[in-house]
């Protein structure tokens, strides 16, 4: 440390102000990591819970009497193994007390055990115990969300409910196992059964219309505003107007899209073409003034050497200046697509907050996304459903995550240096 000694009072006083300065932005970073650390362990700590299920052993008749061997599609599923459960707990008579029992395993128990006849016709014939999927209070119980302490009219499951549980816990039939699920099954009204998957595919939809239409378009506005626009007042107008556009609020291109794309050119409500529209819009400025500055990096040395060696405009730019500016495309290409990927306000003014179950097969098809599946599980009842919110947060973070990396990556790896 400097010493102090022979210093004026008005170089002692700046000198602790700058050491102030330094420590107040060692603050200001270190609060920054702390408020992120937080984020982070409130949502994977409150998400993890959502990538593992829980199973209910329970031993089925599936005897003669219940399944023709010839035909098994044909057995009443839902009866065999309602059955298993009333011999399981044979106390249980009344009809209240039945549902509860019933209620006790996912809504669809009996697709499960013809899923597993199916995949093994091997165990018609006789009683075997098979896994099924516990129901949503089941699971929260299990996972420690329910307070079995609390008064019976405060909590989802009644005491008998939670004395089943125990009974099930006791002779070793409560298994948890990944829950593939979650990413194979699409939107459910059931907690248990809700997965991804249609989000994902609507997702993966929308931004490959997105990228089609706005890497393009965003690349050659930016090489000819760039390379070949006369520098006037028009010119410098448009400039200015793309970075306004870029700091417009995302709804704003949302009802843009809802009466540009649906109301006059009548496209399908709730598409991942209509979505991937509006997105392109929203992320066209982003690209083209990273696409601009990259292009503007490039020494002009390389334009007048491809001019004096006989090369047109054109040559110089697409052989030789564009090349060179790729890796700063690519990277704000990248990150534009990574902003539009967590974007939710467009796609809601657009329709895209349909319950959707079903894949997308097409553009043209209705779909959801992502992040309106986040926003669809926030907003629902059910205490499970916290637990998929932050699930899908977290696997939407992952796919940031990956974009940012390969956005640097590419920079890296085609950069060079003047």
């Amino acid at each position: 440390m400097t010493s102090l000694i022979g210093q004026t009072p008005d170089m002692r006083r700046r000198r602790a102000a700058e050491t102030r300065f330094q420590w107040y932005g060692r603050g200001a970073i270190f609060a920054s990591l702390a408020f992120l650390a937080f984020m982070l362990w409130s949502i994977i700590s409150g998400g993890l819970g959502a990538f593992f299920t829980t199973d209910l052993m329970l031993e089925v008749d599936l005897g003669v009497q219940n399944i023709d061997p010839e035909n098994p599609a044909a057995a009443n599923y839902r009866a065999i193994w309602r059955d298993a459960m009333k011999e399981h707990f044979p106390e249980v008579t009344t009809r209240k007390e039945l549902r509860a029992l019933y209620g006790m395993l996912g809504a669809d128990a009996e697709y499960e055990l013809e899923a597993h006849v199916m995949a093994d016709p091997a165990i018609a014939g006789r009683k075997v115990k098979l896994p099924f999927r516990a129901s949503d209070e089941v699971d929260m119980l299990l996972k420690g969300n329910i307070d079995r302490a609390s008064p019976e009219d405060g909590r989802p499951m009644t005491d008998q409910e939670i004395a089943w549980v125990d009974h099930f816990a006791a002779a070793g039939d409560i298994e948890r196992r990944f829950a593939w699920s979650f990413f194979t099954n699409g939107d459910s009204r059931e907690p248990e059964l809700a997965g991804i998957l249609a989000a994902l595919a609507g997702s993966f939809l929308t931004m490959l219309v997105c990228f089609c239409v706005s890497f393009p378009v965003a690349i050659l506005a930016a090489i000819y505003l760039e390379e070949f626009a006369p520098k006037n007042r028009l010119s410098d107008l448009i400039e200015v107007n793309i970075n306004n556009l870029a700091a417009v609020p995302s709804i704003v291109f949302g009802l843009l899209g809802l009466y540009m794309f649906l109301n006059t050119f009548g496209l399908p409500r709730s598409s991942p073409l209509a979505g991937g529209l509006v997105l392109s819009l929203m992320t066209l400025p982003t690209i083209i003034i990273a696409a601009r500055a990259s292009l503007r990096a490039v020494p002009p040395s390389i334009r007048e050497a491809a001019l004096g060696l006989g090369a047109t405009p054109v040559q110089a730019t697409f052989h030789h200046v564009a090349p060179l500016a790729l890796p700063g495309i690519l990277t704000g290409t990248i990150v534009g697509m990574a902003q539009a990927l967590g974007e939710t306000a467009p796609l809601l003014m657009i329709g895209m907050v349909a319950f959707i179950v079903d894949v997308p097969d097409s553009i043209l098809e209705p779909a959801t996304a992502l992040p309106v599946q986040i926003f669809l599980w926030a907003d629902a009842p059910q205490r499970a459903f916290v637990e998929k919110t932050s699930a899908a947060i977290i696997v939407l973070l992952i796919f940031l995550i990956i974009m940012n990396l390969a956005a640097i990556l590419l920079r890296r790896r085609f950069e060079k240096r003047f």
